[in-house]
């Protein structure tokens, strides 16, 4: 990973928490939510990743309804409101986050067919019970996908906007 890519994603504890509330609150359907945070220009980190300090929860809006147990979209006007929210404190949205309640976190076709790249995504996996992190980017007229390490953020690197604050 280089240039702009995240070379890991470090989440805020309240964050986590409450991503694992909506993924747990959502099942068996799959969950959804925008991630907010910023780059490391924004950080004070160096060079060391992005930060997740706050999920926005999102109701999952995939229709035909009763496909929302291995489906999800985004309601566009919840996408929109969480990006104004996130420019009014100097944040941004930079990603989305997902659970396969019963598949692995590894981002299906749909899922690299219906992102929008350059972006980060997380998937919570209700087989596996495990977390994971992938950067998205455009290459060669597909979607080219890169595991990116999760970390979570010490108390000291919470910045302000985050959740709580």
């Amino acid at each position: 990973m280089g240039g702009s890519w995240p070379e890991q994603l470090l989440i805020d504890r309240r964050a986590l928490t409450l991503l694992e509330a909506i993924v747990r609150a959502a099942h068996p359907r799959e969950g959804c939510a925008l991630l907010i945070g910023s780059g490391p220009s924004g950080m004070g980190l160096a060079d060391r990743g992005w930060l997740v300090c706050t999920v926005w929860p999102c109701l999952n809006v995939w229709e035909p309804e009763q496909e929302r147990h291995r489906r999800f979209a985004l309601d566009p006007r919840e996408h929109l409101q969480a990006q104004k929210w996130a420019r009014s404190r100097g944040l941004a949205v930079i990603g989305a986050a997902h659970s396969h309640p019963a598949s692995a976190a590894v981002p299906s076709a749909l899922d690299l067919e219906l992102a929008v790249p350059p972006t980060v995504l997380l998937i919570a996996s209700g087989l596996h019970h495990e977390l994971r992190g992938w950067w998205l980017t455009e290459a060669g007229g597909g979607t080219e996908v890169q595991p990116l390490p999760l970390l979570l953020a010490s108390d000291g690197e919470a910045r302000p906007g985050c959740l709580g604050d």
